[in-house]
């Protein structure tokens, strides 16, 4: 009887350490995707608004009193940018806890039952997981939210068949770029919240 409560145990234990293998090698693959493009998105945007600023300045002029700098630059779109960056940093903490599951997936495997880790322990990492990623979510939908307003905006209050001179008034690839990076903020956060709480779910039963 012992040895084969003894079987069933491995054989619960080696399930439940394949189910936390997949589930944190997909979120942690996607969370790393997702993320590397937002952050690229992000970095380009940073860039070209600091360029659309360098050559808003007129020929030997330097910056000053009287001189603005954001003539080249949305107003409005570093509100975006700034959400995405948050969301960024708790996407890093997400690949954190990811990761944290796919080594408990393999203690669960290991032979020696002093190795495995507490159920508690892995609730817990899975639970941590599952709010980073529903915290990430909701920066990177106020950062998507936005800039998709003041795209909005820009495109409402632009004169339709008439040139614009107003570079403010121009939506750039560069706005859409912040819209872009929150979007994919929220892909990622959304395959680590879902990844975290399907196997919580499934282990509290």
């Amino acid at each position: 009887m012992q040895t084969v409560d003894k079987q069933s145990l491995e054989s619960k234990l080696e399930k439940i350490g394949n189910i936390l293998r997949l589930t944190g090698w997909i979120g942690l693959s996607a969370q790393i995707g997702f993320g590397a493009i937002a952050l690229l998105l992000v970095v380009f945007a940073i860039a070209g608004r600091n360029f659309s600023q360098a050559t808003a300045l007129p020929p030997g002029v330097s910056p000053g009193i009287g001189v603005n700098l954001n003539s080249g630059v949305t107003p409005g779109i570093g509100i975006g940018i700034f959400w995405a960056v948050c969301g960024i940093l708790a996407l890093l903490v997400g690949i954190y806890f990811a990761f944290r599951q796919t080594r408990f997936s393999k203690r669960l495997r290991h032979a020696d039952t002093m190795r495995h880790p507490a159920k508690s322990e892995v609730m817990n990492v899975l639970r941590l997981g599952a709010i980073v990623g529903l915290v990430g979510m909701l920066l990177t939908i106020l950062g998507g939210g936005a800039t998709l307003g003041v795209l909005f905006s820009k495109a409402i209050a632009q004169p339709q068949g008439v040139a614009i001179y107003d570079p403010t008034r121009v939506i750039r690839s560069i706005d859409i770029m912040v819209a872009m990076a929150n979007m994919s903020g929220i892909a990622a956060h959304f395959v680590g919240a879902v990844a975290s709480l399907s196997v919580f779910e499934w282990l509290h039963r």
